[in-house]
């Protein structure tokens, strides 16, 4: 579904990434995990065209994404769930939602406002509430609900629960979880191993622009020393 092959790429004179290769396969969940300031977000910028690469190329669905500007990436089948939420502050959470609802794949059973309100319940009760309004978690739950409106068939999530209370982040997980049993590809950036290691198929570890490892749940559970090597976690 996703092809990233060997992709520079930096900001100004400044490299960051320095040859990122991954992929996903429909229907999985892949992480992109790796210490503060290693290229994880980079990497998700670059993939959705919000960042130029200069050398490699990324593929979706077979289609080339390096030269397309970042709203023809989101119509082809790739919603964002951004760091730092980034929602309309001054929209209320139903306005937020509408802003971004599109079908242009033709999904049979396409995600609507029941469905995402079917994942998060507490939304519903916020219908009428400004974005501004919201705490951090449900902020957390409204833009991942956005992204899904455009009805993706991939969705990123950078930092998916970064920052919230481990009841919200239990919230979060199990939402991702229902997604995946619906045949969603997820792509996530998250610190919280443990949690990703239940519901993530496969794994890449990034450490200075670089994919340093990739493998299984399984394979990163035998090699707990990775996690002291490349997380800054404790075996």
């Amino acid at each position: 579904m996703l092809d990233v092959a060997a992709i520079n790429a930096g900001y100004g004179a400044s490299q960051v990434l320095f040859g990122v290769s991954l992929s996903v396969v429909e229907g999985e969940v892949v992480t992109l995990l790796g210490r503060n300031g290693m290229g994880k977000s980079t990497t998700v910028r670059a993939i959705l065209g919000l960042l130029p690469i200069t050398a490699g190329s990324i593929a979706y669905q077979g289609q080339a994404l390096q030269r397309l500007p970042s709203h023809r990436i989101a119509r082809l089948g790739i919603g964002l769930v951004p760091e730092g939420r980034q929602i309309f502050a001054n929209l209320t959470v139903r306005e937020n939602l509408l802003a971004t609802a599109a079908n242009s794949r033709g999904v049979k059973d396409p995600f609507n406002l029941e469905a995402v309100f079917a994942l998060f319940p507490r939304l519903a009760e916020r219908l009428r509430h400004y974005g501004n309004q919201l705490s951090g978690g449900e902020q957390q739950m409204l833009a991942i609900g956005r992204a899904l409106m455009i009805n993706p068939s991939l969705l990123v999530l950078d930092e998916a629960t970064e920052g919230l209370a481990p009841l919200i982040r239990r919230e979060i997980w199990q939402a991702l979880t229902t997604l995946k049993e619906r045949g969603l590809s997820i792509l996530v950036i998250d610190k919280n191993v443990d949690a990703l290691l239940a519901i993530a198929d496969r794994h890449y570890l990034m450490e200075k622009g670089q994919v340093v490892w990739s493998g299984t749940s399984d394979e990163l559970r035998r090699k707990p020393e990775l996690k002291s090597r490349y997380l800054g976690l404790e075996h």
